[in-house]
């Protein structure tokens, strides 16, 4: 957007606040990269003046959407491994991800990144713990890669030191060394972190899971990135499987595993926990432990259903995530609404609000929900006036969405719904449904071609 002041009208609007405010017509008025005004009806005549204004009729405007948990590489291996669960699926895969490279992620987290933002995602998570020998800078990639699409990167510097032969379930050619994942981490942090307010990259450090990483490296990289200021993530909880290895090999749920390494509070969020009990979600909840939700996911590798209302009534933080393209082909977060609905009445057996998901609880697992989980809840995840101008100005006037009256309902329920307008601080990133900071089928293209060379025997 060229002039500083931009008035969003004529739209519906849900601000996803405290108070869950909703305009049935409204409008949106941004100022130099944030939001200055909210409100019912049209826009003060006395702004029209000197501002761009963008008409939002047929068009519900929401925050940005907020992915909590991805892995971008991913984006290049997808198909493979159709009917396997997760262990299956990692033992399958290990191999293809051990060729990747720096222009092989670079590839993929253009792709990756650039589909989310047509899906609606203004922010995104990314846990990228394979770091083969020789491969170049794989996090620097990614980080790259999401400054030229112009969104928000929350990157993970991953980790794994607990190969087969130790016990583990990777092969030991990806492993890495405990002291060189601890000196690569605290350097990510030095090279990538940026600490300010509406940050468009920042590190968090994430052994990848119990069954592959060491209970050492655990406590180490806490004591790390406490110490640098940064926030810890790790896959939890995800599958039965996971479950059995911890309480055989630790003697302990996963989360009363990982409890026992430091690895609860608000600077923790982990992904999936689907097989979370009530004592592990009640922990969770007085610590502020935050979880990635990554419902299709979930489904594509029959881990399950993840306690989603019983979290959220017992006040843990909660975002939604794709998870990686390789498990979840689709990769649009836009849809990942709806599952979560879906996986929440699954789980209840029944449509009662009381025990599942609503419409508007889903938005605000996208939204403010996965702002918090990441730490960002005072700089974006709702239409508030001195928030960061994320905004998503979704279509609801075409013959998928028209009829459906509750705008809300209609983004939830209805098809993936195409973009008017995408902003990030106030930038347009998606404008009329295309892509505006890269050229759509030159990503396709890259992705491809990463792909073929990745699958040549």
């Amino acid at each position: 957007m060229t002039r500083s002041l931009v008035i969003i009208e004529n739209c519906a609007v849900a601000t996803v606040d405290e108070r869950g405010s909703e305009y049935a017509v409204g409008y949106v008025v941004v100022s130099d990269g944030r939001i200055v005004q909210v409100g019912s009806g049209a826009a003060p005549d006395v702004l029209h003046e000197r501002a761009r204004v963008v008409d939002g009729s047929g068009c519900l405007a929401t925050p940005g959407l907020i992915n909590t948990h991805h892995h971008l590489y991913q984006w290049i291996f997808r198909g493979l491994a159709q009917d396997a669960t997760l262990f299956e699926w990692l033992t399958a895969l290990y191999p293809r991800w051990a060729r990747i490279d720096e222009p092989a992620v670079y590839a993929a987290a253009r792709a990756g990144l650039g589909w989310l933002a047509l899906s609606g995602c203004t922010t995104s998570a990314d846990h990228h713990y394979l770091f083969p020998r020789g491969a170049g800078d794989l996090l620097g990639a990614t980080v790259r890669a999401a400054r030229e699409l112009g969104v928000r990167l929350d990157a993970t510097r991953g980790s794994m030191d607990l190969g087969r032969s130790a016990g583990g379930l990777p092969p030991d050619e990806v492993v890495e060394d405990l002291e060189d994942i601890l000196s690569a981490s605290k350097d990510a942090v030095e090279r990538y972190h940026d600490p300010e307010p509406g940050a468009f990259s920042r590190i968090a450090l994430a052994p990848c899971s119990p069954f592959s990483v060491t209970g050492e490296l655990m406590v180490r990289t806490a004591e790390l990135a406490r110490e640098l200021g940064v926030r810890l993530h790790t896959h939890l909880a995800e599958t039965v499987e996971e479950d059995e290895y911890c309480r055989e090999k630790h003697g302990h749920t996963p989360a009363e595993y990982v409890e026992s390494l430091g690895w609860l509070g608000e600077d923790v969020w982990f992904a999936h926990g689907v097989h979370l009990d009530e004592a592990a979600i009640g922990r969770m909840a007085a610590t502020g432990t935050g979880l990635a939700h990554c419902p299709s996911s979930n489904g594509r590798l029959g881990a399950g259903l993840a306690p989603i209302k019983a979290l959220l009534n017992a006040g843990a933080p909660v975002g939604l995530g794709v998870d990686g393209a390789a498990s979840q082909e689709s990769g649009m977060l836009v849809e990942e609404l709806r599952q979560a609905v879906y996986v929440s009445r699954l789980r209840a057996l029944t449509g009662s609000a009381q025990r599942s998901l609503d419409a508007r609880t889903a938005l605000r697992l996208a939204t403010a929900g996965g702002a918090r989980v990441l730490g960002r809840q005072d700089e974006i995840g709702s239409l508030t006036p001195g928030r960061f101008a994320d905004i998503a100005l979704w279509k609801l006037d075409g013959l998928g969405h028209a009829d459906i009256t509750d705008p809300v309902a209609a983004l939830v329920f209805g098809p993936p719904a195409p973009l008017k307008l995408l902003t990030v601080h106030g930038r347009i990133v998606v404008e009329d449904g295309e892509l505006r900071t890269a050229d759509s089928e030159q990503l396709a293209r890259a992705a491809r071609a990463a792909h073929l060379r990745m699958m040549e025997d």
